[in-house]
Parts: C-alpha cells; sequence; structure tokens
C-alpha cells in the first residue's frame, strides 16, 4: 500500500464497473479467474470485504540502524480512497493523509515544521494504492484486467503468477500460494538509489484471522541490492470502527503535534 515506503499495501476501494481479462487455464491447470476466486475466499470471501467500510491497522515498523528501532504507527483506511498513515518517534508525529483527491504530509523529521502537499507523483500513486481490500477483490470493478503467467517458486512455496493491469496501465505481479492461495509476494514501485532503479519486492507473512478476514501481520520489504530488510509488524486490526471524513483533511500543525501526545 506504496505511499508510505514500505507499505506497499494492496488495500482497495470499489471502483467502476468495466471489462474483466483473464486468460484461459493452461492444460490441467487453473485460469487466472479461478486462482483469484480462491483467493478472495481464502482471504474471508468476497461478501465479507464488501461489508468492510473502514479498516485501521496499527504496530510498529522497523527504522533500522545500530540500535534497531521500532517505531510505532496507525494506518487507517476509508471507502471510498482515503487513508491516513501516522509514525511516532521522539515525541513528533509524521502523517500522510489521503482524502480521495488530495493528499498532504507533515514531516518533522526533515526539521520541516509544515503541512507539504503531495507532489502530482505522489497524488497519482496515492490514487492507485490508497485500496482497501487488495488489488484483486472486486478487481473487474476497479478496471484491473488480469493473466496468469504460470507457477514460480517463492520461498520454497509453488506460487501462481499474475501480472495485473491497473485501469491507468500501470503494471504489477502479484504471486499467489498454490496452497493456501493467499498472496505470498507482490512487486512495488522501485526505488531510485545511487542514481539507478531498484527493484522492490513486498513479502506477506503471518496470516491471522481478524473479524472474519484473513490478514497478513507482517510485511517485508526488500529492496535489490539493499540490506536489511524492513519489516512492518501489525499488533491490532479494527474493523468498522467509526471515522470522521474530518481525519483525512489537510491536517494542521497543532494537531498533529497533538497526537504526538
Amino acid at each position: 500500500m506504496n505511499r508510505v515506503h514500505f507499505l506497499a499495501w494492496s488495500l482497495a476501494a470499489l471502483g467502476a464497473s468495466v471489462t474483466m481479462a483473464a486468460t484461459a487455464a493452461p492444460a490441467g491447470g487453473l485460469s487466472a479467474a479461478q486462482v483469484i476466486d480462491k483467493n478472495v475466499a481464502a482471504r474471508g470471501g468476497l461478501q465479507a470485504w464488501r461489508g468492510v467500510d473502514t479498516l485501521v491497522m496499527s504496530g510498529q515498523l522497523d527504522a533500522g540502524g545500530k540500535k534497531d528501532v521500532k517505531l510505532p504507527f496507525v494506518m487507517t483506511m476509508k471507502r471510498p480512497h482515503k487513508s491516513r498513515f501516522e509514525l511516532r518517534f521522539e515525541g513528533q508525529t509524521a502523517l500522510q493523509v489521503y482524502d480521495g483527491q488530495q493528499g498532504w504530509k507533515v514531516r518533522p523529521y526533515l526539521g520541516r515544521d509544515e503541512v507539504t502537499p503531495y507532489t502530482p507523483a505522489e497524488a497519482q500513486s496515492a490514487a492507485a494504492s490508497a485500496e482497501l481490500d487488495g488489488p484483486l477483490v472486486d478487481y473487474a470493478r476497479k478496471g484491473t484486467k488480469v493473466a496468469l503467467e504460470g507457477t514460480e517458486s517463492v520461498e520454497g512455496h509453488r506460487a501462481y503468477k499474475l501480472k495485473l493491469t491497473m485501469k491507468d496501465g500501470t503494471e504489477r505481479r502479484l504471486w499467489i500460494d498454490a496452497t493456501s492461495f493467499l498472496e505470498l509476494k507482490i512487486d512495488g514501485e522501485a526505488r531510485k538509489l545511487d542514481g539507478r532503479p531498484h527493484k522492490v519486492a513486498i513479502y506477506y507473512r503471518n496470516y491471522k484471522p481478524e473479524h472474519g478476514l484473513s490478514v497478513p501481520h507482517v510485511l517485508e520489504t526488500v529492496v535489490e541490492g539493499v540490506k536489511p530488510a524492513r519489516r512492518m509488524t501489525i499488533d491490532r486490526v479494527a474493523v468498522n470502527q467509526p471515522i470522521d471524513d474530518a481525519a483525512f483533511a489537510k491536517p494542521a500543525l497543532a494537531s498533529a503535534k497533538a497526537a504526538a501526545h
């Protein structure tokens, strides 16, 4: 889910109704549509996810460094396409907020005591990634086309490799465990380091039942050529908690500072 660096979460809101495209099944195998049906069922079912209007996840984010610092975070999402990410450290709170059309950030760790609007690129990324239920739930309604590119091994697990073409033309690969039919891995947005792009992969681990849904509680982001991997650990998940739309509006510095306390 990708604005928040290693989030890269596949979290999705309902999209407009469009034509579905999925490859035919290889001989003796499953089609892309069948893999997706099994994935959605394994994650709790279509109707269960359609019934989720808000999702709040909190936990810790590995900041790395010699002291192995872990920072508490809260990620809040609300249909359609609203999100808020809070990261707390040293008595300060960094914010990234998206109201479905516009986004803002507060970055005290950079010494910037101001609210900064998203760049056009950040807003485009937010519009594509501010999704609550993942890229495969109701994917046809979201305008996503899916093709099956065979099977591969992911950390010893046989996995179906899916090519996703989003409504805006963005392409991503997603790997589904051939036994559990839960997501194992998704490719993220490449990061530019040392003047050149590095591939990014996000691994989904430690699935647990939450309110009738199956939710990964560890997300690990691996950047090609960079060690160690970064880990996000989710300790608590709240579903359909009442959340006012004001939480996703342009933040005031006073409220950001108050959140730190």
